[in-house]
């Protein structure tokens, strides 16, 4: 066999073995969104969960799920970012960034059920949060800064030099090449971090358990007392998600429409998932744009 004949050999066995892999993936969406859709409605958006009853929703679960996304997200990017731009901007290449390097990697190899009962000893029990929406926060933290800070440091790392070197012609100082020149280049990689670490914390079940807790009181949405149980905005109640209420109701649920409940909260989830990949790969197009002048 010649080199032309072995080079469209490999590059139809490489197409095969997509097509399979975007194949099962195709028929794994389109399952769950068959069988869930059918069931979703506005009630079933909006109406709390029921224990022994038919009818109820995923109203509670779906709010707690976005808000806890949006907490996690609010402490884990500003240290990400930071750590990325320290890796890839200011960092020498000694042992205490090789030791930095490395407890990434091993971080972002832990699995969730780990981090889970970490923050379960740490934040339920020894820092007295209980199961409460900032426990499940600050363990996702510990999940989600690995694969966030590697993203922005090879990001930024993906950046031209002479993008650093045109800045530094212009009189801009270090930091201000970096924060006006190289984060904007850098934005859609910076991006797509978010996008897949915000999936991960969406869908995200094994460490909210033991720490955002496996029921979702009632809330009422015109207390906007933060410290209040019953309060939307609090931090420090229990916080059932969309993911750990499919869990729960595989497992242990006793509502008699249990299974068309899980069927839709399953295509809820995906939905919101490629709802929110879509539209934050739109936002971030738009503020690159707007950024660098493109």
């Amino acid at each position: 066999m010649n080199a032309k004949k072995a080079d469209k050999v490999a590059t139809g066995v490489l197409y095969v073995i997509s097509g399979i892999i975007v194949l099962i993936l195709a028929a794994l969406l389109l399952y769950i969104l068959v069988r869930g859709i059918p069931h979703i409605s506005w009630d079933f958006l909006t109406k709390p969960s029921k224990a022994y009853q038919a009818g109820g929703g995923i109203g509670i679960q779906l709010f707690n799920s976005l808000y806890l996304l949006l907490i996690t997200m609010l402490i884990s990017f500003p240290i990400s970012l930071g750590a990325g731009i320290y890796l890839s901007e200011y960092a020498k290449k000694n042992w205490l960034t090789d030791v930095i390097r490395t407890s990434i990697e091993i971080l972002s190899s832990l699995p969730s059920v780990v981090v889970g009962l970490f923050g379960f000893l740490i934040f339920v029990v020894q820092m007295g949060y209980g199961f409460s929406i900032i426990s499940g926060a600050l363990a996702l933290t510990f999940f989600n800064l690995p694969l966030l800070t590697r993203n922005v440091e090879e990001s930024l790392k993906a950046v031209h030099y002479t993008q650093r070197e045109a800045g530094l012609s212009l009189g801009l100082s270090r930091w201000e090449t970096v924060t006006k020149v190289v984060v904007p280049e850098a934005l859609p990689g910076i991006l797509t971090g978010v996008i897949l670490s915000s999936g991960r914390i969406f869908g995200e079940a094994a460490a909210l358990i033991y720490t955002a807790g496996q029921s979702a009181p009632a809330l009422d949405f015109t207390n906007w007392n933060p410290l209040s149980v019953s309060s939307p905005i609090s931090i420090f109640r229990q916080a059932e998600t969309l993911a750990v209420h499919i869990w729960k109701i595989n497992t242990e649920g006793t509502m008699p429409d249990g299974a068309a409940v899980s069927a839709g909260a399953s295509a809820v989830l995906i939905l919101v998932v490629l709802l929110f990949n879509f539209g934050a790969r739109f936002i971030g197009n738009r503020l690159y744009k707007k950024m660098t002048s493109a």
